[in-house]
């Protein structure tokens, strides 16, 4: 399992290189003027003065230059426009982003898996013809849309919550701060968030439990006198969780690209507030910080993903995990043996 790790990080490592360098390659084929940038903003920052010098070598060279200063000393270089460091910045946007990933997850599972499970409970009932209808509006609605929607209802008609804004979650509560806060102005984002893949993880949980209560082993745990629960939960549930976990981690570069975006709707301080402001003025210290944070951060996240596939699965700790094709597809579990039902006598 170490050892599976270890090269995960280093594929990670090379995964990030590898965005960075065609993130490099593209910027500087689109058309833009460092030079009059700097020279529009009037600095003389030495820093900057170095970032501009470094722009007269070769590609190949500022990229080489780039990644020493990465691995070796931390440095993201300093943004052309304001001269304030990329470190510190995505310092101060990358909680953001996070709070809203990891709150919009565990938001779309609490709203999948209710609407998975009874309408596998209920196949072809009126309850399942509701549930799958309301995924489908939830599928057909653009989350940049929906998230406009729901401020404009929410936020300015009914000031249930607030339009835009973030609070720190260590802050003061008389500066908007504390968890209180900033649950309340987290809760909008993250249900705009889990509208991107709650419906599709609706249907998908559905599927995988109506499959799996077909099986053959489910019928033999029923005959020999499990449960219903209990059936639901060593049998039916945990099949269903592995195509769940398989799904998501190939979901989540989306999901790191729709929180930018959901971000930029709800005036969140975040890495994709900072990258647009990155892209709007051609800085390139600031767009290679941010992909290459984010980059890393969706091969970390698939890692996790990984280690939980192993844990729910202990098959696949025996076998290992082909790493060349990332999540093993998921197998079906054998079912745990049940205790045998005495015949009566009479």
């Amino acid at each position: 399992m170490i050892g599976f790790i270890v090269r995960r990080l280093v594929w990670a490592f090379l995964l990030a290189a590898i965005i960075t360098l065609f993130t490099f390659v593209i910027f500087f084929i689109i058309p833009t003027d460092t030079r009059s940038t700097l020279s529009g903003q009037g600095s003389t920052d030495p820093t900057l003065a170095g970032q501009f010098h470094l722009r007269d070598k070769p590609v190949t060279t500022q990229y080489v230059i780039y990644l020493d200063h990465v691995v070796e000393h931390g440095d993201l270089g300093s943004s052309i426009r304001s001269g304030v460091p990329v470190r510190d910045s995505i310092f101060r946007a990358l909680p953001v982003t996070a709070s809203l990933v990891i709150g919009g997850i565990v938001t779309w599972f609490l709203i999948a898996f209710p609407i998975g499970i009874l309408s596998a409970l209920r196949p072809r009932s009126l309850v399942d013809k509701g549930l799958m209808m309301l995924v489908l509006i939830g599928a057909s609605a653009h989350p940049i849309w929906l998230g406009l929607v729901l401020s404009y209802l929410l936020g300015y008609k009914l000031h249930v919550f607030p339009i835009t804004g973030y609070c720190n979650f260590f802050g003061h509560a008389a500066y908007c701060g504390g968890p209180t806060q900033w649950t309340y102005h987290m809760l909008l984002p993250w249900f705009t968030f889990a509208c991107l893949f709650a419906a599709l993880y609706a249907r998908m949980i559905r599927a995988s439990m109506l499959e799996a209560m077909d099986a053959d082993y489910v019928r033999t745990a029923k005959a020999k006198g499990a449960g219903t629960w209990q059936v639901m939960r060593h049998h039916v549930l945990r099949n269903a969780m592995l195509s769940v976990v398989s799904m998501v981690g190939m979901d989540l570069g989306l999901a790191f690209g729709g929180a930018l975006f959901i971000e930029i709707v709800f005036g969140l301080p975040g890495m994709g507030k900072l990258l647009v402001r990155g892209l709007a003025g051609g800085d390139l210290p600031v767009i290679m910080g941010v992909v290459l944070v984010v980059s890393f951060a969706v091969a970390i996240a698939n890692l996790i993903v990984d280690c939980i596939y192993t844990w729910i699965d202990p098959r696949v700790r025996a076998v290992g995990v082909d790493e060349g094709s990332g999540a093993v597809p998921a197998p079906t579990l054998r079912p745990r043996a049940q205790p045998r039902v005495k015949e009566s006598t009479t």
